[in-house]
């Protein structure tokens, strides 16, 4: 069954068609990184209308790329949450009106769960059981991951998500939107271990994150005098690190934990390269494996949510006769599980 995704939870617009069988068919993605750069952040109400100029063009083009017509496709996914409400509502609405035109099923899909399942469309796809580690804009989490629907929350972040340190930090060291790879690229120029930045909950013997006090850490050290371009840099560079340290110190420590040896890494932070390099090479020293989506896939997308649709058919853990418009902003992921225990 052909399956389109359309994801529209916060400021990318992504449509894309999935069946197994075949893999990706095709996939288009829009970003609003130039409509909401002059704000210094996304402003929500602009992000919804943007979606609803985009997507009926964003999904004629996928059509077009992949062959197919309207009436090939057998069921749509769209994300539900958690995200921006209005957001959400553009491509919930768009979704469930197509699917009642052409008669076929319209799949509400977890954003995080989009994400969880991503690197199951690499050519090298992980497979189950495995420890996830997901790092997107507003999510810091360690799952146990024993199949679709199947996650335990080992551990998250109890205020800022690494995304949201990594953008609030390059804020307050006056770079533009989006922070976070703004300041990875800083970070490049810089070195780290000039000056000394905590790392929180490092040693804890908890999975748990905490990322706000780093970036106070920051804003302390560049009050204190480090404003010239190479402080600035030295100090992006540490930063970075820190965070690094902290994801791969917590990642490891799960893996251990679980008794598995596989690691998946998913969502936009997943991306940068410093945090894959130091993964890549504490798993490779232990013998596990560790995956990811590919790059163009970190970023939200609709690929994601049409893979997460099809997997969830095939697991029959979707109720496909039910017609709502139905959005959650919040929406934890671990509540959508069937084997929580």
């Amino acid at each position: 069954m052909t399956v389109l995704g359309i994801e529209s939870s916060c400021d990318e617009t992504g449509v894309a068609l999935y069946e197994p069988g075949r893999g990706l068919l095709a996939h288009r993605l829009h970003s609003q990184i130039a409509l909401h750069a002059e704000y210094g952040g996304v402003v929500p109400e602009l992000a919804s209308r943007d979606h609803i100029r985009r997507l009926p063009q964003l999904i004629d083009q996928t059509l077009a790329e992949a062959g197919v017509t309207r009436q090939d496709i057998g069921a749509i996914g769209y994300t539900a949450g958690p995200g921006l409400a209005g957001a959400l509502l553009v491509g919930a609405s768009v979704a469930e009106a197509m699917a009642f035109a052409l008669d076929i099923p319209a799949l509400p899909i977890h954003h995080l769960e989009g994400h969880l399942l991503s690197p199951m469309l690499s050519d090298d796809a992980p497979q189950f059981p495995f420890v996830a580690l997901l790092v997107s804009g507003g999510h810091t989490q360690l799952m146990r991951v024993d199949g679709v629907g199947r996650y335990r929350l080992l551990g998250e972040s109890v205020d800022d998500a690494a995304g949201e340190a990594f953008d609030k930090t390059a804020k307050l060291l006056g770079l533009g939107y989006p922070g976070g790879p703004e300041l990875a690229r800083l970070a490049e120029r810089g070195t780290a271990g000039r000056t000394s930045l905590p790392r929180p909950m490092l040693k804890a013997d908890h999975l748990d994150f905490s990322f706000s006090g780093l970036k106070t850490a920051v804003l302390t050290a560049y009050q204190s005098g480090h404003r010239t371009d190479e402080a600035r840099a030295d100090l992006a560079a540490e930063f970075q690190r820190a965070v690094v340290e902290v994801l791969v110190a917590k990642s490891l420590k799960a893996v251990e934990r679980s008794g598995l040896d596989t690691l998946v890494v998913a969502g936009g932070v997943g991306a940068n390269r410093h945090l894959r390099d130091e993964l890549d090479a504490a798993c490779r020293q232990r013998g596990w494996r560790v995956c990811y989506p590919e790059p163009a896939l970190c970023t939200d997308n609709g690929a994601m949510i049409a893979l997460a649709a099809s997997m969830r058919l095939q697991a029959g853990l979707i109720d496909a006769t039910e017609r709502t418009i139905a959005v959650r902003p919040r929406w934890p992921l671990d509540q959508e599980c069937v084997d929580p225990d």
